[in-house]
């Protein structure tokens, strides 16, 4: 520990307090915690969260201080009580928050981080700023939902104390959400982010168009969005992001070090891109926007010079406004796309992804192709396409629908969703192993797990937070936490204790019969978020 680290900590944290307090005892290994840390060691006191505490930062990483200053929002949102973040002076004897960016420890990976709590101090050490917001969320479970009155004569939110060491099985943990079947609006992109940051996932992936809209504006293609995006399924308004709503979405999951990933699918699911520049189609047949759910019967004209044009110009815009490493081509369901003219297709999409700087995915189907071992493959239907791609050097995503698809239905009594894959319930969708679904293809080849939400039957933010939760939260875990840590009848406990989160955000989730859910405290109820 540095001189300096030394010197802020006394200064924050002299044995002598403000109050003497008795701080209760609380074992932090029984703190309900999602996804559960790869290890943690009670001591069995508690750190005073209070109208007194101090959040400090140390490290190179300019991003740590808004790291905190996140912390302090949540703090404020969770307690109403808002703490300094960097204060030029301090009270000896008030608990403080330490974030120290450290450098000189060999970490797992560059998201661990060791949190360490005692009655004075809570100390976030970690190698990056993300990493420390990986902490964040941590530190965010472990605050009660209401203070104990009557330690003092304030307010105060005694946090269990100990040591929580961590870091991700997977670096890659996603959820897509398909904003093309119905159109979601930023706010509701926003809060989903939200959700998700709390969980530690740490990918969003936007499926943009489809057979039933166009929902990304590309300047040198207008009509896609103007004729394109009028639609959606049911006859609904549809509607659009313009490059500027998608630069805010971008923006706002960087601030929740999260990856956009914008995806593009073809050359099937294309009919709002053709009914809105025809010479794109491949069909052959009239035109028309469509507003049902059938898959399979549009394609591009993939012997069309003039295609790969239109293609270069979308994916460069697109590009441009996406700082994340990855392009998603879609390339699933072209059942209207001669096998031989596909791969052709796939060859040339690549090469024009891998132009703009971008790492292309495709669902499982790609794997068919000559597809170079830098591009992922994303396996959702086919286990042989997921092991194809494998054997020519790539990594995949593990999206499987019979366990991974958040638009199935619970049960048969769901009130959204299908189940043409399977029904999965909160404990089916748990209860697998992402590291041995597919025997063939080992851990290092897994570049992590992606839970794909589909919009064909929800066409609000109500009925996707339906869906999405509480099923999400175990995506979640069986991507962050190591294997042997994992454990259902472990897990449906803490899942019952997240309502107090899920209400206080005001989220329509589905209290699953299978969870004997804990009814928050009234007190939480009644913060208000921003």
């Amino acid at each position: 520990m540095g001189l300096i680290t030394v010197f802020l900590i006394s200064s924050y944290s002299c044995e002598k307090a403000r109050e003497e307090i008795d701080m209760p005892s609380l074992d932090i290994s029984k703190q309900h915690l999602i996804p559960i840390p790869s290890k943690v060691v009670p001591s069995n006191s508690s750190f005073r969260l209070d109208s007194f505490t101090r959040i400090v930062t140390q490290g190179e990483d300019e991003r740590l201080a808004e790291v905190a200053s996140f912390l302090a929002d949540k703090i404020s949102q969770k307690a109403g009580i808002r703490p300094e973040v960097n204060p030029e002076t301090g009270n000896e004897g008030d608990p403080v928050i330490f974030f120290r960016q450290e450098n000189g420890v060999s970490w797992p990976d560059q998201e661990a981080y060791r949190l360490s709590i005692s009655k004075d101090s809570m100390i976030l050490e970690a190698p990056t700023a993300e990493a420390a917001f990986r902490g964040v969320q941590t530190i965010r479970q472990l605050i009660p939902e209401v203070s104990n009155d009557t330690l003092a004569e304030h307010p105060i939110w005694p946090v269990a104390s100990g040591t929580v060491e961590d870091h991700p099985n997977f670096g890659f943990r996603g959820s897509m959400l398909d904003v093309a079947r119905h159109f979601f609006s930023v706010e509701d992109v926003k809060k989903y982010i939200d959700l998700l940051a709390y969980y530690k996932f740490n990918v969003l992936h936007l499926h943009l168009t489809d057979d039933q809209g166009w929902r990304i504006e590309i300047k040198s293609w207008p009509k896609l969005t103007e004729v394109g995006g009028s639609t959606e399924v049911g006859g609904e308004a549809g509607g659009f992001f313009t490059q500027e709503d998608y630069k805010e979405i971008v923006a706002y999951a960087s601030e929740h070090f999260m990856t956009v990933i914008p995806e593009v699918d073809m050359p099937g699911h294309t009919n709002a891109a053709s009914v809105s520049y025809p010479f794109l189609d491949g069909t052959g047949k009239p035109l028309k926007l469509y507003e049902g759910t059938r898959v399979g019967f549009s394609t591009f004209d993939t012997r069309k010079d003039t295609v790969y044009a239109f293609l270069d110009d979308v994916v460069r815009e697109i590009s441009a406004i996406t700082p994340g490493p990855y392009f998603h081509i879609g390339g699933d369901e072209s059942h209207s796309t001669k096998k031989h003219d596909y791969i052709y297709f796939v060859n040339r999409v690549e090469k024009i992804v891998q132009k703009y700087g971008k790492t292309m995915i495709g669902w499982d189907e790609i794997a068919q192709a000559d597809v170079d071992p830098s591009s992922i493959a994303q396996f959702w239907a086919d286990a042989e396409n997921a092991t194809t791609a494998v054997s020519k050097g790539m990594k995949v995503i593990l999206s499987p629908a019979k366990k991974a698809y958040l638009d199935m239905q619970y049960d048969t009594l769901s009130k959204h969703g299908l189940h043409w894959a399977a029904y999965i319930p909160v404990d089916t969708a748990y209860i697998w192993n992402p590291e041995t679904y597919v025997p063939a293809i080992p851990k290092d080849k897994i570049l992590g797990v992606e839970a794909p939400l589909w919009s064909e039957t929800i066409s609000n933010i109500q009925e996707l937070e339906y869906l999405a939760f509480p099923r999400a939260i175990g995506y979640a875990e069986l991507s962050w936490s190591l294997e042997e840590n994992r454990d259902w009848e472990d897990f449906r406990v803490r899942l019952a204790h997240q309502t107090p989160f899920l209400e206080m955000m005001n989220v329509a989730y589905y209290p699953s019969p299978r969870i004997d859910w804990v009814k928050p405290p009234e007190k939480s109820r009644e913060i208000i978020k921003d």
